[in-house]
């Protein structure tokens, strides 16, 4: 009569191997890029062509070759373009879908779907899955949420205050002259 060992070690089909991980080319076309990454990397170029765009127009507004910077101010938004679609077409990969879609981010609010659509999970057909995020992209992709939030707390806080300041002003002014 045959019994199992209850204490034997379980047989089952355990990979050897670990996942294997796409190489992230951000500037370029082939490749996947994941949402955290591409949030990241796009604020990041933001925020560096601004400041070159404000150097720029501050060299220009200086009038140390007005001409000049205003021909640099124009390459450096074409050259923010071409970033932000390359950047793009490589989250359509990440999402299984042709470069093509990209264009899609012309069309104003759609944009922002690129931000909420998961990628794949494993292979697919424009390669591995990026490797886990790095600090930096993370702490960039936070950046916009932060932002958003905390302008829309200015936009209705001081506002608020502002009011709130006038009504105790008027109210302590006709506190004082007021005949008890």
């Amino acid at each position: 009569m045959a019994t199992s060992d209850p204490y034997r070690a379980p047989r089952s089909a355990v990979r050897d191997r670990p996942d294997r991980y796409g190489e992230v080319r951000v500037l370029g076309v082939r490749g996947r890029l994941s949402r955290v990454r591409y949030i990241g990397y796009s604020v990041g170029f933001l925020l560096l062509f601004y400041l070159l765009i404000l150097a720029a127009g501050a060299a220009g507004a200086a009038g140390l070759h007005a001409d000049l910077a205003v021909g640099l101010i124009v390459a450096l938004w074409i050259a923010l373009v071409v970033v932000s679609l390359m950047l793009t077409i490589q989250r359509c990969h990440d999402f299984n879908t042709s470069g093509w879609v990209a264009l899609l981010v012309f069309i104003p609010l759609v944009g922002l779907l690129f931000w909420f659509i998961p990628g794949t999970e494993g292979e697919n057909r424009f390669g591995a899955m990026n490797p886990p995020n790095p600090l930096g992209a993370v702490l960039l992709a936070t950046v916009v949420p932060v932002v958003f939030v905390v302008g829309v707390l200015a936009a209705v806080a001081i506002p608020a205050y502002q009011d709130y300041t006038v009504r105790a002003k008027a109210a302590g002014g006709a506190g004082r002259g007021a005949p008890r």
